[in-house]
């Protein structure tokens, strides 16, 4: 069981808040003129400064290239966010939303969706949020001991079973479908960014904003449950409550961010590990640096994806997965050796 160790000395000084808000200004701009149509930094400034609607390049930028941005950083800080509340619930540093079946249940109604013949990301994103509650909620429910409440392990087995089984049907339904199903799920699966804009972004800020609030309100409560839930109890701490509104946050952000821009990977996983070297276990200051981390990360992912293999794309989710995974192998190898 993952028992966070109090790091004494560690803080989070507006120094690093002053580090992350450079690079994310940096990154922004990086956005705005990076893609298969390179644009310069001051021409993609200027089209947000002083927009010309009859110049093509400010277009590309205040039609596109904005929103995706806003959006990349809406779902990391959504997913790391997400991650911190989940490791902190769980007390396991491998933890991640996923083991909730929000990614595959999402990718199976998304399937379903597509075989109806939806292809309006507002209502892809709506069918997705709605296969991810779904998913949480059986997930929860199936972890659910009739004496003792929640189960942690019977949890996670459930979420790995829901999720596997979710993910044949899934398969069934996009081979079975027609070629074009299959590219447009593709393009979903592989956590792009591609082509969403203002149609999505106001539904993902408000469900993020709801999410953050409610995972941040819980803040002195996680300091309690990381002393154990005998401790917690202690404290007048109830903790199914406290399962239920942190699995609550945990649904809302992940699945806004998964409905938005697919399943991304690592991003929930390595934020929140990234936040408590810096900040240590304090959830205070732990919970908004994961976000800002999230946010950062994924940009950063974006960014790279488009570049690449210019003039393709390759999806974020992808590319997070492609930095993540090594720092996952290092985060286990780590692990083991502690636990030897």
């Amino acid at each position: 069981m993952f028992q966070p160790r109090p790091t004494p000395g560690r803080r989070a000084p507006l120094l690093w808040w002053a580090a992350a808000l450079a690079t994310l200004c940096i990154l922004i701009g990086c956005s705005f003129a990076v893609g298969s149509a390179s644009i310069g930094l001051r021409e993609s400034l200027r089209a947000v400064t002083d927009f010309d609607p009859s110049n093509t390049e400010h277009l590309l930028v205040h039609e596109l290239r904005i929103p995706r941005t806003f959006l990349a950083m809406l779902v990391g800080a959504g997913l790391g966010l997400a991650g911190a509340l989940m490791q902190s619930l769980t007390r396991n540093p491998l933890a991640e939303p996923g083991l909730l079946g929000v990614n595959s249940g999402a990718a199976f109604t998304v399937a379903i969706a597509i075989t109806l013949g939806v292809i309006q990301p507002a209502v892809l994103m709506l069918f997705a949020f709605i296969g991810a509650g779904i998913s949480a909620i059986a997930v929860f429910m199936l972890g659910q001991r009739s004496t003792r409440g929640n189960d942690l392990s019977r949890m996670v087995l459930a979420g790995a079973g829901l999720s596997v089984m979710l993910a044949a049907a899934t398969t069934i339904l996009i081979i079975g479908g027609t070629s074009q199903n299959q590219t447009k799920y593709a393009s979903w699966a592989t956590g792009s960014l591609q082509g969403r804009g203002y149609d999505v972004l106001p539904t993902t800020l408000v469900v993020i904003l709801i999410g953050a609030v409610l995972a941040l309100g819980m803040s002195r409560t996680l300091d309690a449950l990381a002393l154990g839930e005998d401790s917690a109890k202690a404290l007048g701490i109830s903790t199914q409550r406290s399962w239920v509104l942190g699995l609550l946050g945990i649904v809302l952000l992940s699945g806004a961010a998964t409905a938005a821009a697919g399943p991304i990977s690592f991003i929930g996983l390595a934020a929140p590990h990234a936040a408590r070297m810096l900040t240590g276990i304090q959830h205070h200051r732990l919970l908004p640096l994961s976000m800002a981390l999230g946010a950062l990360a994924l940009l950063i992912a974006d960014i790279l994806g488009r570049v690449v293999v210019i003039p393709d794309e390759v999806g974020a989710g992808a590319m997070s997965a492609l930095i993540g995974a090594p720092l996952f192998i290092l985060l286990a190898r780590r692990m083991l050796k502690a636990g030897s």
